[in-house]
């Protein structure tokens, strides 16, 4: 372990944290709505399918190469890349996922910040007497409002940034490992109360009774995507975390866990959103406002949905938290380690000026609105950018460095596994990973 670099204290820390990160609003808000647009238990299929073939090689490839270089994303890959006979030009892979992870960061904060402010909404009304337009109105309201949309991005990233602030044992460590287990215990006891609620079946069936004359291109694409941004991959976070790994730890290991526990959370999410849909003829097909327009009203006509609605958004806050802290950590381990700040100053600087970037993030759902750049307005061309460039090209040059370029030694080194488990990572990165992702950039850029 490099002088000076901070150490998981357990195993059950490192796995708490990687998985906050991994899981965030893409699997509570995001997956419900994709499988609702995507024919259900079909898109789940390939959904899981894509998972196990693409998420877990990819996150021990990122481990792996943080473990190595035990350093910043960038760092790390640079360091690898030299002790493989590679150019330390590599490294600029590993400083694309923490630009990725900062881009990410400043429409992402803003999200955050709606998430909070349904949480206040939760405690203050439960939304009693919510109606369809009701649910809509309120949430057209709050986009129109930059100064509220700005007040609650400014308090998720104190959230954030306090955390970061007091590093990786007092600060990451203490924090998931309080707020993973309440996550999935939320999960798990709204999912439970479903069983009894209504509509729990109707659920079951829906999600695990494949349509296969439902799966055509799109079903495909939208599942490969869901598989592989849900995981956290391409970002520097899985990476930054990877090195503060001691070298006693099982990556392989580690890594199932990891999206395991990840896609557990995405499934147990539509056992929490799917039932209310049902039981109260809501619209499967809601996309991105299924969260905040239409399960509102469920909440308002359910018995105790007041204490349910805390629940939920408590839940949704916690995912929304650990995955934020997961992103600015790869950001500030590099802003440490390439200036002379020191860690506290660094988390500073960059939780701020993610916060005044997110600026014009708020800004542009109301006041800025009509402001484009080639007909995109800051939170689409951000959203593209990262969506549709960055990301999916960060996750593929690491795969082609791991898998085709890194000294195959240093990689079952770190591995540490047996010559077929190692065989099965190494082709399934090469001839899968590899592949996939690649069809994600060009489908994405086309």
């Amino acid at each position: 372990m490099a002088a000076g670099t901070p150490v998981w204290s357990s195993r059950f820390a490192f796995i708490m944290a990687s998985v906050g990160f991994a899981v965030g609003l893409g699997n509570i808000w995001r997956f419900p709505y994709v499988t609702g647009e995507n024919g259900g238990g079909a898109f789940v299929l390939v959904y899981l399918l894509f998972v196990l073939a693409i998420g877990v090689p990819c996150v021990m490839a990122e481990l792996m190469v943080g473990r190595r270089g035990q350093s910043s994303p960038s760092q790390s890959m640079a360091k690898v890349a030299e002790e493989s006979g590679l150019s330390r030009f590599w490294g600029g892979v590993g400083g694309l996922g923490v630009f990725t992870a900062y881009t990410i960061s400043i429409t992402y904060a803003v999200v955050v910040g709606w998430v909070l402010w349904y949480l206040i909404q939760a405690v203050m009304t439960g939304f009693a007497g919510y109606d369809a337009a009701a649910a809509t109105s309120s949430f057209n309201s709050l986009l129109a409002d930059g100064s509220t949309m700005l007040v609650m991005t400014i308090l998720g990233n104190l959230i954030v940034g306090s955390i970061i602030y007091a590093g990786v044992t007092g600060g990451i460590e203490r924090a998931v490992t309080f707020m993973m287990p309440l996550l999935f215990a939320l999960l798990i006891g709204l999912g439970i109360y479903n069983m009894f609620a209504g509509g729990f079946g109707e659920t079951v069936r829906w999600l695990f009774t494949p349509d296969f004359s439902k799966i055509d291109g799109s079903v495909l694409l939208a599942a490969l995507g869901q598989a592989f941004f849900s995981i956290g991959v391409g970002m520097g976070g899985m990476m930054a975390y990877g090195s503060y790994l001691p070298a006693n730890f099982s990556i392989t290991r580690g890594a199932m866990v990891i999206v395991l526990a990840d896609t557990l959370v995405a499934l147990l999410a539509g056992f929490v959103v799917f039932p209310m849909v049902f039981n109260y003829g809501l619209d499967m097909g809601g996309g991105a406002g299924l969260i905040f327009q239409t399960l509102p009203v469920a909440f308002a006509q359910m018995p105790g949905g007041h204490i349910f609605a805390v629940l939920f958004f408590v839940m949704l806050s916690v995912a929304g938290v650990t995955s934020m802290v997961g992103l600015l950590e790869a950001v500030t381990s590099w802003t440490d380690q390439r200036t002379t700040l020191g860690r506290e100053m660094s988390a500073v600087v960059v939780v701020g000026s993610v916060t005044f970037c997110s600026i014009a993030s708020v800004f542009s759902y109301n006041v800025w609105q009509d402001y484009t750049l080639f007909g995109m307005n800051f939170n689409a061309a951000s959203e593209g950018l990262y969506d549709k460039i960055t990301l999916p090209l960060g996750g593929l040059l690491i795969a082609l460095f791991v898998g085709w370029f890194m000294k195959r030694e240093f990689a079952f080194s770190e591995l540490a596994t047996s010559e077929q488990t190692f065989g099965v990572w190494q082709l399934l990165l090469k001839f899968v990973v590899v592949p996939a992702i690649a069809i994600i950039l060009i489908t994405g850029l086309i």
